[in-house]
């Protein structure tokens, strides 16, 4: 299945699930070391980046997989491999970012992991680019168009991340992936544009 993928998001799942498969081995020095932790004596800058290779359980890393196979293949085909690199890392980046400014605000100890961010910068570009294309979610199986499907689930982050609702999740982040993914759009969409005389 993998070898159907375009070469990009082939890349990045292989490293996702090799990265899982070390943290089985090695354990917490792995996530001392790439996870994403609050500021202070345990971060590293590299850590914006590591902390979406890693992933606190098979569910979690099942279920961020899937969605970068379902939404970063047409997404890759559509931009070009090197478009959609640049757009997953900056999404990636931008989730962590929110993350250790939250992490402040709330004073966190916690070390943060996941692809998540990446994958809801994914869903932002699929809704942008493919509004109309259906989805049928998992649970329960109502099909709806992406755009749709997209606006719940960011509004859905929101309210959980204000209410502080299902602790341990960094719905913030989620957020933090789809505003970068929107600047990275409209940057790009600012260069197309011609300028007026």
């Amino acid at each position: 299945m993998l070898k159907s993928l375009p070469p990009a998001t082939r890349a990045i799942i292989a490293a996702n699930v090799i990265a899982f498969l070390l943290q089985l081995y090695i354990g917490e020095a792995l996530l001392q070391q790439f996870a994403l932790w609050p500021l202070g004596t345990l971060f590293q800058p590299w850590q914006i980046v590591t902390y979406a290779f890693l992933h606190g359980s098979f569910a979690h890393i099942f279920f961020n997989m899937f969605a970068l196979f379902m939404f970063g293949r047409p997404l890759e085909y559509f931009w070009g491999s090197r478009r959609f690199t640049v757009y997953y890392f900056a999404c990636v980046i931008a989730a962590g970012a929110t993350q250790l400014w939250t992490s402040v605000l709330a004073n966190s100890t916690e070390a943060t992991v996941g692809a998540s961010g990446g994958v809801f910068g994914l869903l932002l570009a699929f809704a942008l680019y493919f509004p109309r294309q259906r989805i049928t979610l998992l649970f329960p199986p109502i099909p709806m168009p992406a755009w749709l499907f997209v606006s719940l689930y960011g509004v859905l982050e929101l309210v959980l991340g204000v209410t502080n609702t299902q602790a341990g999740v960094a719905h913030f982040a989620h957020l933090g992936g789809m505003l970068g993914g929107a600047l990275v759009i409209l940057y790009w969409r600012a260069r197309r544009t011609p300028t007026l005389k």
